[in-house]
C-alpha cells in the first residue's frame, strides 16, 4: 500500500532516548516522562528536581476533581457542577444536539440561564471515587495444574466476582483494570453521572482555528474548550472537590501537572508485538481510515445538510489518520525498533543471568512471539470480516449478544455483558441521539464494498451478509428496513429477551443472528489461541521488569486516571525555536496572513469586538508533560492544584509518544486560562459564567 507519510526528523529526536533505554529506564534522565498512577508517583525525582511532593490530600483533591467523559478528560471547576473540557471532546454531543436549522457546531452555543442548558443525549461523566490493589486475589484464582484456557477463565471469573461484589456493596461502577500489562490488577470504583448539559461551546472556527493544517503543530491559537454542567436528580451536583481557576496561568519553566485519562500507549510491548503492528495493524487501520474518509467526503458532496451530518466523523478520522501516519512512520524508519531491541536485550540478559528469574520469566518472549504469529493467521479475516461504520449495526450486535449472554451466570458471560457493565450498556443503547439513515446507508455500503474487495467471495462473512447481492443493495435493504433508530424499539427488544430476539423480523437483527455463530467462533479462537497465551506471558514480562528495575516505572496508558508532570517550556523546531506561549496578537496575525480564508478565518464576533480585546492575552502554551490521546480536556494545574491550562493537543514530535518519550521536543499544547476568560467575557458576553468560574 502506498501512502504519503509525515516529514518528521525522527532519528534526531530518538538519539537521546537510545541512551536512556540502553541504561535501563533511568528515569532521572527524563524527569518529565511518565503517565503515573496516583499510588506510585516518582517522589524522589519530584523532590530532588522541584522541592515539591504532592501530599495525600493534594492527590485526593485532584483525583476527585478530575473526570472522564466520552473519549477524553475534563475537570470540575465550580461548586455548581461546572465541567471544563475540549470542544473536540464534546463535539460528538454538540453535533447530536444540532439540527439543520440550529447548527451548534458551526455557530456555537451559550446558555444564559440554567433553564437554557441542553441535556446531552448520551454523555457519561465519571469520577474515580476509589481504587484498591487486588493483584493477590486475581493471582490466587490460578491453581497449580491449570492449563492456559482454564487459567484464563479462572482469572476472568475472579475479576467478575470482585467487580460484582464491589458494585453491589458500594453502588459505584466497579471495574478491575490491568496495569503494567498484567503486573498488577486494581479495582477502580467510579461515580458515574449520566445527566450532563451543554452550557457553552464556541464556534468550531474558533475552537479548531487553523483546521487540519495546524493540527498537531505549534504555535497554535485555538479556543478548544466547552463547558458542561453535571446534574443528578434534576439538580446541579455540588462537588466537594473542584479546581480553582488561576487566570494568570503558569510562567515559563514553572512546574505543572496534567491529571487525565491517557488512552493507550505501547511502550512496554515486545519487539515481536511492535513488528506485528508495523506489518499488519497499521497498514490495515490506515487503509480503512483513508477509505472511510473517501466515503464520507462523497456523502458530504451531496449537499450542505449531508456535509453537516458527516462533519464530526470526518474530523475524527482526519485526526486519527494524522496520528497513525506519524506512528507508522516511526515504526517504519527503524529508530523506534532499534531502541526497543536494545531495551529488550538488556532486560533478557538480566533475566537469563539469574537462574530463579530465568525459570520464572524466561519463556515470556517466546510465548508472546507464539501468540503474535497466531494472530497473523486470521488477521485479514478478523479485521475486514465485520460490519463497520454503522451505529445501527452496533445496536443490533449489542441486542443479539445481550439476549444470549444475560441468561448465563455472570462469571460465564462475555466481557461487556457482566452485571457491573449493564448500566453503561443500557445508557448507550437507549441514547436519544439522532440517527441519520442516509449517512448510515452510505457508511455501511462503503465498508461492505471494502470487505468484498479484501475477502474472497466465498468468505463466510461475505456469503452471509451479501448472499450474492451488491454492498449498495444490501445496505439499502438493511438500513431502509430496520426500526432500530427508535430508542423505544431497542428498549422493547432488550426487555423481550432471547425469545423476542429470535422472532424479530428486523433485517439488521436477522442478519446479526446469522452472523452470531461466526462471531462467537472467532471470539473462542481468539481467547484460546491468543489471549490465553498472551495474558500469562505478559504477566511474566511485567514481573520480570519488577524484578530487575523495581516499581520505578509507570504502566502503559489504559484510559485510567494518571498524573504526569513537567515544565512550561518551548522547544527547538525547524531550525529555530518554538515559544512557550502564543497571544491573541498572533491569532489575528495568522488569520490576516491567510487573508481570512478557509480554516484561518475567525467567527464574525472576533472582528466585530476585536477592539475590546487585550491582544497581549496569552492564547495557547506548551509544556513537557507526557500525554497521549485521551488526555484531551485534561486540566493543567500548578503545585497549588489551581487550573492553569486546558490540554487539547500535542505537537508533531509527540506522535512517537505511543512508543517513546523525548523531553527535548515532545510537547503538550494547552489553552491558556486567560484566553478562556477573555473570550467568555468580551466575545461571548458570558459574565455570569466568568463570575462562577472565578468564584466572584
Amino acid at each position: 500500500m502506498k501512502m504519503r507519510l509525515l516529514s518528521i526528523d525522527f532519528p534526531k529526536n530518538l538519539s537521546s532516548l537510545l541512551i536512556c533505554f540502553i541504561l535501563g529506564f533511568n528515569n532521572s534522565l527524563f524527569p518529565a516522562e511518565g503517565m503515573w498512577t496516583f499510588d506510585n508517583l516518582p517522589a524522589a525525582a519530584l523532590q530532588e528536581e522541584y522541592g515539591f511532593m504532592p501530599s495525600p490530600e493534594w492527590l485526593e483533591h485532584v483525583r476527585l476533581a478530575s473526570v472522564r467523559l466520552g473519549g477524553g478528560s475534563g475537570s470540575f471547576i465550580s461548586p455548581e457542577g461546572l465541567v471544563l473540557t475540549n470542544h473536540h471532546v464534546a463535539s460528538d454531543q454538540i453535533q447530536k444536539l444540532s439540527t439543520p436549522e440550529r447548527d451548534l457546531v458551526k455557530n456555537g452555543f451559550l446558555a444564559r440561564s440554567r433553564e437554557e442548558e441542553i441535556p446531552c443525549p448520551d454523555m457519561e461523566v465519571n469520577v474515580l471515587a476509589g481504587m484498591m490493589d487486588v493483584t493477590a486475589r486475581v493471582a490466587a484464582s490460578i491453581r497449580p495444574g491449570m492449563d492456559e484456557m482454564e487459567a484464563l477463565e479462572a482469572r476472568k471469573a475472579e475479576i467478575t466476582r470482585i467487580e460484582k461484589k464491589s458494585q453491589d456493596s458500594t453502588g459505584l461502577v466497579s471495574r478491575v483494570v490491568s496495569l503494567y500489562r498484567g503486573g498488577e490488577y486494581w479495582l477502580h470504583q467510579t461515580k458515574k453521572y449520566t445527566d450532563a448539559r451543554l452550557v457553552m461551546a464556541p464556534e468550531k472556527q474558533a475552537a479548531f482555528f487553523g483546521g487540519d493544517n495546524d493540527n498537531f503543530t505549534f504555535p497554535r491559537h485555538d479556543l478548544d474548550m466547552t463547558l458542561l454542567r453535571v446534574y443528578e436528580n434534576g439538580e446541579p451536583v455540588h462537588p466537594a472537590h473542584y479546581l480553582k481557576w488561576n487566570a494568570a496561568g503558569a510562567v515559563e519553566n514553572e512546574l505543572v501537572f496534567v491529571s487525565g485519562h491517557p488512552g493507550s500507549t505501547d511502550r512496554r510491548l515486545t519487539v515481536a508485538q511492535l513488528e506485528y503492528q508495523r506489518d499488519v495493524e497499521y497498514p490495515q487501520r490506515l487503509e480503512l481510515t483513508k477509505r472511510r474518509l473517501e466515503i464520507l467526503r462523497a456523502f458530504s458532496g451531496r449537499g450542505p445538510e449531508q456535509a453537516r451530518r458527516a462533519e464530526n466523523q470526518i474530523f475524527g478520522l482526519e485526526n486519527s489518520k494524522k496520528v497513525r501516519t506519524g506512528e507508522f512512520e516511526g515504526l517504519l524508519n527503524g529508530g523506534i525498533l532499534e531502541v526497543k531491541r536494545k531495551e529488550e536485550a538488556a532486560l533478557r540478559k538480566s533475566i537469563l543471568s539469574n537462574p530463579g528469574w530465568k525459570k520464572a520469566y524466561g519463556d515470556a518472549w517466546k510465548n508472546i512471539g507464539k501468540a503474535v504469529r497466531k494472530q497473523k493467521e486470521r488477521s485479514e479475516e478478523f479485521f475486514w470480516g465485520k460490519l463497520q461504520g454503522s451505529r445501527l449495526a452496533d445496536f443490533a450486535n449489542t441486542l443479539v449478544f445481550y439476549s444470549a449472554e444475560i441468561i448465563k451466570p455472570d462469571v460465564e458471560r462475555l466481557n461487556g455483558y457482566h452485571d457491573s457493565q449493564l448500566e453503561q450498556l443500557r445508557h448507550k443503547l437507549f441514547s436519544r441521539a439522532p440517527v441519520y439513515a442516509d449517512l448510515e446507508e452510505a457508511n455501511l455500503a462503503g465498508c461492505l464494498r471494502i470487505s468484498l474487495e479484501k475477502l474472497s467471495a466465498g468468505d463466510p462473512f461475505i456469503r452471509t451478509v451479501l448472499d450474492g447481492g451488491s454492498p449498495e443493495a444490501v445496505a439499502a435493504e438493511l438500513i431502509g428496513g430496520t426500526k432500530l433508530a427508535d430508542p423505544a424499539v431497542r428498549k422493547h427488544l432488550l426487555e423481550g429477551g432471547r425469545v423476542e430476539m429470535l422472532k424479530c423480523a428486523d433485517p439488521l437483527i436477522t442478519l446479526t443472528l446469522k452472523l452470531e455463530p461466526l462471531m462467537r467462533e472467532q471470539d473462542d479462537w481468539r481467547r484460546k489461541e491468543i489471549e490465553s497465551v498472551l495474558t500469562p506471558a505478559s504477566e511474566k514480562l511485567a514481573k520480570a521488569r519488577f524484578a530487575v528495575y523495581g516499581k520505578t516505572t509507570y504502566p502503559d496508558a489504559t484510559f485510567t486516571l494518571r498524573l504526569t508532570y513537567g515544565e512550561v517550556k518551548g522547544y527547538p523546531m525547524n531550525g529555530t525555536l518554538a515559544p512557550y506561549r502564543t497571544t491573541l496578537y498572533g491569532l489575528f496575525d495568522r488569520s490576516i496572513s491567510f487573508d481570512r480564508r478557509g480554516d484561518f478565518d475567525l467567527p464574525a464576533r472576533y472582528w466585530e469586538r476585536k477592539d475590546s480585546l487585550d491582544l497581549s492575552t496569552p492564547a495557547n502554551f506548551v509544556c513537557t508533560c507526557d500525554i497521549i490521546g485521551g488526555n484531551s480536556g485534561s486540566p493543567v494545574i500548578n503545585r497549588n492544584a489551581e487550573l492553569v491550562g486546558l490540554v487539547f493537543d500535542g505537537n508533531l514530535e509527540s506522535l512517537l509518544g505511543r512508543f517513546l518519550f523525548d523531553e527535548t521536543a515532545n510537547r503538550t499544547i494547552a489553552v491558556h486560562p486567560a484566553y478562556i476568560i477573555e473570550a467568555l467575557e468580551k466575545l461571548y458576553g458570558a459574565g455570569p459564567l466568568v463570575d462562577e468560574i472565578l468564584g466572584r
